[in-house]
């Protein structure tokens, strides 16, 4: 008579049962830990909450009677979003190939690689802030911040497309004597080329939702209309603005989806 389960369960991962609860019961008691040692002001929360109501009493209904400005602040966004994406895929690629090591040198994929860990080493509000102290408030320390942020992500995923192409077409190449650029050309971007076109078409999505957070940091765009509407408490008009960049990121985030699915 047979002893096998009539039901298929999936193992935990971690098999020993001592190591698996003992490892829950260890972090729950760092959680109960970390939550009664942090430095809570509940008397600052209690008022925070007084505050949020009157912040969300005074939002509604939302106020788009100055429908122009808000228009002119996505303008804007949209402006940094599409030259931040070219820049970024244009500085990208290059660092791509520096950063695969299956075409470059070692040294050379040492610094491509130092450099795609130094531009994803930081949070965009972060190179914002030093990108506007550095060439002062609007559109075009936004739109550096972004290529930075752009960079960080493209050339990331495009040098490990490229460590895993068909090397045998690059092979084949050099067996007939073609030089590095003819190889590039002919062998190793054609098979690169479906992804770098879905990761232009994301990050160009991704930029869009970030130029709205960079600018609340002053590095132009939706963002500083936004953090402007709250400086002057027109919290209808905030909330206006709110709903704009929520419905333009869903669309974009639709219209992204079905181009990454047609040429997936």
């Amino acid at each position: 008579m047979s002893t096998q389960p009539d039901t298929w369960r999936k193992p935990p991962f971690i098999a020993n049962p001592v190591l698996r609860y003992g490892l829950y019961i260890v972090t729950a008691v760092y959680v109960v830990f970390t939550l009664a040692t942090l430095p809570i002001d509940w008397d600052r929360v209690s008022d925070g909450m007084t505050r949020a109501q009157r912040i969300f009493s005074g939002a509604f209904p939302p106020n788009f009677d100055r429908a122009g400005l808000l228009f002119d602040g996505f303008m804007e966004s949209l402006k940094i979003a599409i030259l931040a994406t070219v820049g970024g895929i244009a500085l990208s690629v290059p660092l791509a190939f520096m950063a695969a090591s299956n075409i470059a040198v070692k040294p050379v994929y040492i610094l491509g690689r130092a450099i795609i860990i130094i531009a994803r080493s930081f949070h965009p509000v972060i190179v914002a802030i030093i990108f506007v102290k550095a060439v002062g408030f609007g559109p075009f320390a936004g739109a550096l911040t972004l290529v930075v942020y752009s960079v960080g992500f493209v050339a990331k995923l495009l040098a490990e497309r490229i460590e895993e192409i068909d090397f045998g077409q690059v092979e084949a190449m050099r067996a007939a004597g073609a030089a590095f650029i003819p190889t590039l050309v002919y062998a190793i971007i054609p098979q690169i080329m479906p992804r770098l076109v879905g990761l232009g078409i994301y990050q160009l999505d991704s930029n869009l939702r970030a130029s709205a957070v960079v600018g609340i940091v002053g590095a132009g765009g939706i963002g500083a209309t936004l953090a402007n509407a709250f400086g002057r408490y027109d919290y209808d008009f905030a909330l206006a603005i709110t709903i704009v960049i929520v419905g333009v990121i869903l669309i974009s985030e639709a219209v992204s989806g079905v181009v990454r699915k047609r040429i997936a």
